[in-house]
């Protein structure tokens, strides 16, 4: 899918070693936005490379073919879950990041998966309220799944505001054929 000099398309092997260069490029905006001291991290290169191998790490590239946007995703608990998504800061706002996800929640759709599901900051507009524009709602705890609660700890024991962390979700309607 190509428009405005932008294709979003599946992940290569080669793609890699640009995600983490993206990750790191982004990663001051959202730090600003969300008021995070913590050194920068990076998805792990295996969580990185199982999302290529179940054909669910999408790139936005530029274009010559250059990656500056990238969303990892994987099958999880029966439900897609988001894992990551980043786009390099000379590329946002721009709908890249609306179409990485219009991408894979209908990937999700093709599978027969129920559900999408992510961890987000509750008040960055650019986080919780874009998701909600695509469908998701805030999970409650009471309506978390142990993966979920699991990961919302880990991000707090990484140093991001447990007040501010959330898990979303959005049903994935399934395909008519008409």
């Amino acid at each position: 899918m190509s428009t405005g000099g932008v294709t979003i398309r599946l992940a290569r092997l080669d793609d890699l070693g640009r995600m983490a260069e993206i990750e790191l490029d982004a990663h001051d905006v959202w730090a600003a936005a969300c008021g995070f001291a913590g050194e920068p991290s990076v998805m792990p290169r295996e969580a990185l490379e199982k999302a290529l191998g179940e054909d669910l790490l999408l790139v936005a590239a530029d274009e010559v073919d250059r990656a500056v946007g990238f969303l990892a995703a994987m099958e999880r608990e029966g439900r897609l879950h988001i894992g990551e998504m980043s786009v390099e800061t000379a590329w946002q706002k721009k709908g890249i990041g609306r179409r990485l996800m219009e991408a894979v929640l209908e990937e999700g759709r093709k599978r027969g998966l129920p559900a999408a599901t992510l961890t987000t900051d509750r008040l960055i507009t650019f986080n919780a309220p874009f998701y909600a524009s695509l469908g998701f709602r805030e999970l409650a705890s009471s309506e978390l799944p142990p993966d979920l609660q699991e990961t919302l700890a880990a991000e707090v024991e990484a140093g991001l505001d447990p007040e501010r962390r959330i898990a979303m979700v959005a049903p994935l309607t399934p395909l008519t054929r008409s």
